[in-house]
């Protein structure tokens, strides 16, 4: 369906030809309630577009994907649907000055999560709806001009089945049984929005005095499902929501400009979050149904805040084309943290921005698709691609970088000028530009051809020489580029030198900031420095890097890593030590060895659950094939030891018995398992809540020891749409060939699974412990894929080409096999092209990392520069 794959060149076209001066938008929503659950479903869309034509007599066209057209009037002349509608667009001849285009269509629910998703709770039974757009699925729900530069006032009427609550980006107000939704500002079609259904509705006020006495007051909401309620601490949301209000306003001096704000929590969502304005859409498990950590609730202020920041990138001020989709993600990434770490209690984001984060944007940023942060999209499915780790975490990481080399004070009012010059207006790159030139002084030009207009990550590496009285005579910066992406940057750093303590401990006590420019920069001020235990390169994380070390530094860290005082030094050497892993640099065993050794004394538990993260994957995919089952057994050894000494109730606790629970395999570790599910074990301050029950049971589902008699009881016990997903993960997990059978079939060869079922049965179909009954899809998967991309919504088919390449099947033969393909398939859509070649460059890397650590097995770790 090529014309469902918007390219740049129409949009540009289109753009240049038409400008829309208003949409009318009606939906009857009431077709979701009742009828049978096996026919398809569709509702009434009636669409009414005010647009003028700049070559009055021109033929361009609308969007609508939609699987039946019932009338289509232009300027009053009704169009034969079947001449001018082909199933994603509307052709229109003969355009006036002025034009009115009304369409009147049916158009689908979805279950993929994209365009107008309808949800049936197996709790109560209650019909949810919602909508998600981004990129391009509005034109799912309504006709219009999908792309992000046709800006257009938007106006809602939508019809719902009694007792059911609308929301929309406007406020809403029922009248006769229609809710109807005041104007919005001009806003693009991704961002609008409805909600709708018996949603739980918590309400609040955010008020603001300006200096100049006016007050600006805001209508909060909060909602969720009915069956959440209980588990809603609307509380918190609004109180990250007030903090986030109050540092944006204190720093964007534009009051924010959508009149309400609502936030809601609603299933089976694809992303994290939508920034649509005044109608934030969230995916319900930030609602938590047991104990979690704190950085649980870490993360979701940091998402609050980072949609909150989108309201002025990306919803006032829209990038033009999906080119410079950075200008609104990147810096939304960046203030989520930077307003965090400001603005609420938790203080410690930036050492998950450079633990966590940043690991998302090396590992996007040395894929063979890495791409400049303002890349080069030609189409609707390159965009689809490109919300990922560059786009957020590489380009935040660069604006980070940014603030150092430009100033705090001019990058904010750098964009304080941005705003009132591009209010409800589309920019480019040069315009941003332009006002931080004005504010810093600075030339922007040669730092963005640096930093955002080249790709790939550069490695910076301490060279330290010492004099005859063992004191620094020279400090220097050695600075390297993959040949790939030989571009090397300017970075401006801070270099940390830490000592040991009589007490013990490594810390800091010298640093210094400087520019690294070139392939090698000395840092003069160190010279005479005492000679150093450890060189931190980019200490305090302020520019985008490989940390490399010397070699005393790496064997400081190999005895005293967990003797770093400062949590954000010791998670960016953390955050080091697993670059080199990946890198293959260093053995995959040495590095859990590292986890297991110092892990436990891991002050940040979001860094911990990384480490934890980090050190099974290095079992499963970087640990040589002879070392795994050694591996294996000392991952849980070393959970089950920090378990039991984690202090009773703590976060530590939790996290190392969710940990223990992900490494365990052997017989008496799985009936420590069950024996945590039936109580006759019991941890003093472990509360095994119905969260942590499936937590506990997906391992015994995994070795075969729960049964489908056993997950259907604990469905029952837990009868609600997050049970069905757990149950459904644990169904597929079970070591069986029938089984694997069945996920496989109903994934890929069925697309009556709704796309968190999809989600929930890719993740329990590979498990690292079946490599030899997952053998025979390693074929499968490549006879099928093309077929899915073609056949399936692009979500669905992101879904199943990543999550069952079978990277578990790690040999030089199922390289070859995906080289085969790739070779086989020139002419298949670029953007399938791209996901099968990251694939098979994670295995690749693998691959690397197993000869490392055979070779480790073989001879030893040596030391060395690394």
């Amino acid at each position: 369906m090529p014309g469902e794959n918007l390219s740049r060149d129409e949009a540009r076209e289109r753009a240049a030809l038409l400008s829309v001066d208003g949409y009318e938008v009606e939906l009857d929503l009431r077709s979701a309630v009742g009828g049978s659950e096996q026919e398809p479903r569709t509702f009434r869309s009636v669409t009414t577009i005010r647009f003028r034509c700049a070559e009055p007599g021109a033929t361009s066209f609308a969007d609508l994907i939609a699987p039946s057209v019932t009338a289509v009037s232009l300027n009053g002349r009704d169009l034969d649907p079947g001449e001018v509608f082909d199933g994603s667009r509307i052709t229109l001849e003969d355009l006036a000055a002025e034009n009115e285009l009304v369409v009147d269509a049916q158009c689908a629910y979805s279950r993929t999560g994209e365009g107008m998703h309808r949800f049936v709770d197996p709790e109560d039974g209650e019909v949810y709806l919602y909508t998600q757009y981004e990129p391009a699925d509005s034109r799912r729900v309504f006709a219009n001009f999908e792309q992000p530069d046709l800006k257009a006032p938007f106006r809602f009427e939508v019809q719902a089945p009694a007792g059911w609550t609308v929301w929309s980006n406007g406020v809403g107000e029922r009248k006769d049984g229609v809710w109807h939704f005041a104007e919005t500002k001009p806003i693009s079609t991704y961002i609008t929005a409805v909600v709708a259904g018996p949603y739980h509705h918590v309400t609040d006020t955010y008020t603001r005095t300006f200096e100049d006495g006016t007050t600006l007051e805001i209508p909060l909401g909060a909602l969720c499902r009915k069956g959440l309620a209980r588990y809603f601490d609307a509380d918190d949301v609004f109180l990250v929501t007030k903090q986030g209000l109050d540092f944006f306003h204190d720093h964007f001096d534009y009051p924010y400009p959508f009149g309400k704000y609502d936030q809601a929590f609603v299933p089976e969502y694809n992303l994290g979050a939508m920034e649509n304005p005044g109608c934030v859409t969230f995916r319900e498990e930030y609602i938590f149904r047991g104990k979690v950590t704190q950085a649980a609730y870490e993360r979701r202020a940091n998402v609050i805040l980072h949609e909150m920041a989108h309201m002025w990138f990306g919803d006032l001020v829209t990038m033009q084309w999906w080119d410079d989709l950075w200008l609104k993600e990147s810096f939304a990434d960046f203030m989520g943290s930077f307003s965090m770490v400001e603005a609420t209690r938790f203080k410690g984001g930036w050492i998950t921005f450079a633990n966590n984060r940043k690991a998302w944007a090396y590992r996007a940023d040395q894929l063979p698709s890495t791409h400049p942060i303002t890349a080069d999209i030609r189409d609707l499915e390159d965009a689809k691609l490109n919300f990922d780790g560059i786009t957020y975490a590489k380009g935040a990481s660069v604006l980070k970088q940014l603030v150092a080399y430009a100033g705090r004070d001019a990058f904010l009012e750098g964009s304080r000028r941005y705003f009132k010059r591009h209010a409800y207006g589309n920019t480019q790159l040069g315009d941003l530009l332009s006002v931080l030139e004005e504010t810093s002084g600075r030339d922007m030009t040669g730092w963005s051809r640096a930093w955002l207009q080249t790709a790939g990550v550069n490695s910076l590496t301490p060279q330290v020489l010492l004099d005859s009285e063992g004191r620094l005579s020279e400090l220097a910066v050695v600075q390297e580029a993959p040949e790939s992406h030989p571009d090397l940057r300017p970075h401006r750093v801070a270099v940390g030198l830490y000592r040991l303590t009589a007490e013990g401990n490594l810390e800091r006590y010298a640093r210094v900031e400087t520019d690294v420019v070139g392939a090698r920069t000395v840092v003069g001020e160190l010279a005479g420095a005492d000679a150093p235990d450890l060189v931190l390169v980019n200490d305090d994380d302020l520019t985008y890097c490989k940390i490399r070390f010397d070699e005393n530094s790496l064997a400081t860290l190999r005895e005293h890593l967990g003797d770093i005082t400062d949590p954000l030094a010791r998670a960016l050497c953390w955050s080091a030590l697993w670059s080199l892993t990946r890198d293959a640099l260093l053995p995959a065993r040495e590095f859990i060895g590292l986890v297991l050794r110092f892990g436990g004394r891991e002050s940040d538990i979001g860094v911990l659950q990384m480490l934890h993260a980090w050190a099974k994957s290095a079992h499963v995919n970087y640990a040589a094939a002879a070392w795994r089952e050694e591996g294996g057994r000392l991952l849980a050894e070393g959970a089950l030891r920090e378990l039991r000494l984690a202090e009773p109730g703590s976060q530590h606790q939790l996290t190392w018995a969710r940990f223990f629970a992900s490494v365990a395999s052997s017989e008496p570790d799985l009936q420590f398992l069950r024996d945590l599910l039936e109580g006759t074990e019991k941890l003093e301050g472990l509360e095994v809540d119905q969260e942590l029950r499936w937590s506990l049971l997906e391992p015994l589902a995994v070795y075969g020891v729960a049964d489908e008699a056993v997950l259907a009881a604990e469905l029952a016990r837990d009868d609600t749409a997050s049970g069905k997903r757990h149950q459904v993960r644990c169904l597929a997990a079970r070591p069986s060939a029938a089984v694997k059978a069945q996920a496989w079939a109903a994934v890929v060869e069925s697309d009556a699974l709704s796309n968190a079922l999809v989600e929930a049965t890719i993740a329990g179909f590979a498990q690292p412990s079946q490599r030899a009954l997952l053998a025979p899809y390693a074929a499968k998967y490549f006879d099928a894929i093309e077929r899915v991309w073609e056949e399936r919504s692009i979500q669905i088919g992101m879904d199943v080409v990543r999550g069952l390449f079978p990277a578990l099947q790690d040999s030089p033969e199922t390289l070859g096999a995906a080289d085969a393909w790739l070779e086989g398939h020139l002419s298949a859509p670029p953007a399938l092209r791209r996901l099968v070649l990251e694939a098979r460059d994670d295995l690749a890397r693998a691959l690397r990392g197993q000869a490392c650590d055979a070779g480790a097995g073989a001879a030893g770790a040596a030391g060395g520069t690394l």
